[in-house]
């Protein structure tokens, strides 16, 4: 295996780890913890909230943990805190338990998506860094699609084994990827008027995470429960939106060397913005066709992000990508709660939270015109 290809997968495996796994392995297990009783559906949409909330927390802190302990310590730390919290959700020990796992494995999906991209592209030729960001961020999709399958194959021997198997999918990751891992020059210590600044950029990659909360927590949940669907149809969706996924950040990638980020950004986030429309279609094919342009999208858009990134700040990239991220984990976590909130206000109103998400994605590509 090339340097290159070696390294980018490892960088993979990451956000394979931290974010395909950590966060979006719940999507189709919420479904499944209601229909068991371990939680209702408002404590369920909570618990993605308090996931979201950990990763607003790992971004921002990743930065300076790195400077001090090194980049690949903080990606075992967060490799080790995803394992643990999977581990310790297969305990039936009521919402407040879950919700600190849940938390603790957004904390290392936050070290582990702020710091693999980064890394990598720091050690890319330049050349090359947009196809790099494209491999790295396709372990989100990976990971979704792989969560997907685990889940429904897992949960029928008890949910405890489906959590289990999710805890040794994330340590067989890490025995993988570790060995490749970058090691990149230190970054310095962010002093005032170094940092790129990108207003336009972090609001709009903002509202992108915020518009996306609802097909990231709900989707399965809209099929399973809001259609009538079932559980499987809930994990088929799941699955569509993990390959849409991968091949939004594949492309997004490539996209973004070809076309330029700026207008891959655009056009990623039109498509997102018409995901959230086809959700709102009581059908099963239309949900069918949001899920795949929703994970081709909403997801994609982070590969193209992390190559605009690059272009525009350089040698600061790490930077800006920690700010990026933390635009994107507030307006995730804040938005999470909110729409926790409203789902269970509603009557668990399905219709109300994606609708949200559109306004929400609508308003992300307007800002996104003046990038």
């Amino acid at each position: 295996m090339s340097g290159f290809l070696a390294t980018a997968l490892s960088g993979a495996a990451a956000t394979c780890s931290g974010l395909g796994l950590a966060r979006f392995a719940y999507v189709p297990l919420f479904p499944a913890m209601v229909a068991a009783g371990w939680v209702d559906g408002g404590g369920a949409g909570l618990l993605g909230a308090a996931n979201l909330s950990g990763y607003l927390a790992g971004v921002l802190a990743a930065p300076h943990l790195a400077r001090r302990f090194g980049v690949r310590r903080c990606l075992a730390l967060g490799m080790a805190l995803a394992a643990l919290s999977f581990a310790a959700c297969g305990a039936n020990l009521g919402l407040p338990w879950f919700a600190f796992w849940r938390g603790l494995s957004g904390l290392g999906g936050g070290f582990l998506m702020g710091l693999a991209g980064p890394a990598v592209l720091a050690v890319i030729p330049a050349a090359r860094r947009g196809t790099a960001s494209g491999i790295v961020v396709a372990g989100v999709g990976s990971g979704i699609a792989l969560g997907s399958l685990l889940v429904p194959l897992l949960a029928p021997l008890g949910l405890a084994w489906a959590w289990l198997g999710l805890a040794a999918a994330v340590l067989l990751f890490w025995a993988l990827a570790a060995p490749h891992w970058p090691s990149p020059p230190a970054m310095p210590p962010a002093t005032p008027g170094t940092r790129p600044k990108a207003a336009a950029l972090l609001l709009a990659y903002g509202l992108s995470g915020a518009g996306m909360v609802a097909p990231m927590v709900y989707i399965a949940d809209l099929a399973a429960r809001g259609l009538g669907l079932g559980l499987g149809a809930g994990a088929l969706i799941w699955l569509v939106f993990g390959g849409g996924a991968v091949c939004g950040t594949l492309l997004g990638g490539r996209a973004a060397d070809r076309i330029g980020a700026p207008l891959a950004f655009r056009l990623w986030l039109g498509a997102q913005v018409a995901a959230l429309g086809l959700s709102l279609v009581p059908a099963a094919p239309a949900l069918l066709a949001a899920a795949a342009l929703g994970g081709f999208a909403g997801v994609g858009v982070t590969a193209v992000t992390l190559a605009l990134v690059r272009q525009r700040a350089g040698d600061r990239a790490a930077a800006l990508w920690s700010g990026t991220s933390a635009s994107y984990g507030v307006a995730q976590a804040a938005v999470a709660f909110a729409l926790a909130a409203l789902f269970a206000a509603s009557g668990e109103s399905h219709q109300a939270v994606f609708g949200a998400g559109l306004v929400l994605s609508f308003g992300a590509l307007l800002v996104a015109l003046r990038v």
